[in-house]
């Protein structure tokens, strides 16, 4: 069986939010950049500055070229391939990463060429949410098995992990011995421990998401927002507290 270390994944979009995650008592984080994007590459400068001020932080690095889905050119992969290589060799922990045929299958050359380059650095290959397009994800958690994958992220194939419990559960069931399965999606500190308990899994993920403002981001009749309403001069951002109260949480259950 697989150690049961239960742990809460913060996914940050900047040094800022790695600093947040860190101060509130995070142990892992997801890093990447444009967050409204779904998550993108971040930059080395980034990786290098969490890395130096948190060395004991555990981060890792999402390589993913643009938004939208996940079938990628040969292009993109080429790009892929170099951003991998350069956040292991500027320390990442590990990789997130995920790339799919155009019927939302696993495309097999693509997923193996990337984790064999992260088992060859001897670092953790993680395979992001690119998991919840499967039209049979109980093949496809077998062939990332095969591949040797440490780790999925996955909502259980639903917007939100709670909406997915049940198939959370189920993957659990089948792979926790052989695979990690991280939930992630819609999980906060008042869901997590619930999460936890209906489906045996011991690792979450969160964004912890706060609002900041910026007031230079409409000025006049030109506008640069990303957010709707209210928040139109407001950007996300992790909130320490939020990382805290969700921590607390999970390192308690996994006490009990």
């Amino acid at each position: 069986m697989m150690n049961k270390n239960y742990t809460a994944e913060i996914c940050c979009g900047s040094f800022y939010d790695a600093k947040q995650a860190a101060l509130g008592g995070a142990k892992r984080i997801e890093l990447n950049s444009a967050l409204m994007l779904g998550g993108l590459t971040p930059t080395i400068s980034t990786l290098c500055l969490v890395k130096e001020q948190f060395p004991k932080l555990k981060v890792i690095a999402m390589v993913r070229p643009r938004g939208a889905g996940f079938c990628y050119t040969e292009e993109e992969f080429l790009v892929m391939e170099r951003e991998c290589r350069s956040l292991l060799e500027h320390g990442a922990d590990g990789i997130a990463f995920g790339c799919l045929k155009e019927d939302a299958s696993l495309d097999e050359e693509k997923n193996k060429r990337m984790t064999e380059r992260i088992k060859g650095f001897g670092r953790e290959a993680v395979f992001h949410r690119a998991f919840d397009c499967s039209d049979d994800p109980f093949g496809a958690m077998k062939q990332l098995v095969s591949m040797g994958v440490d780790r999925v992220l996955t909502s259980g194939l639903k917007p939100t992990a709670v909406e997915g419990t049940e198939l959370i559960g189920e993957l659990q069931r089948c792979f926790g011995d052989k695979i990690e399965i991280l939930a992630g999606s819609g999980v906060n500190a008042s869901n997590a421990c619930e999460l936890m308990e209906r489906t045996g899994i011991c690792q979450v993920h969160s964004s912890c998401k706060a609002w900041l403002t910026d007031p230079t981001t409409v000025r006049g009749s030109v506008s640069y927002s990303i957010a709707p309403g209210e928040r139109e001069c407001q950007y996300d951002a992790v909130s320490e507290e939020l990382v805290r109260r969700l921590v607390e949480r999970v390192e308690a259950f996994g006490r009990n």
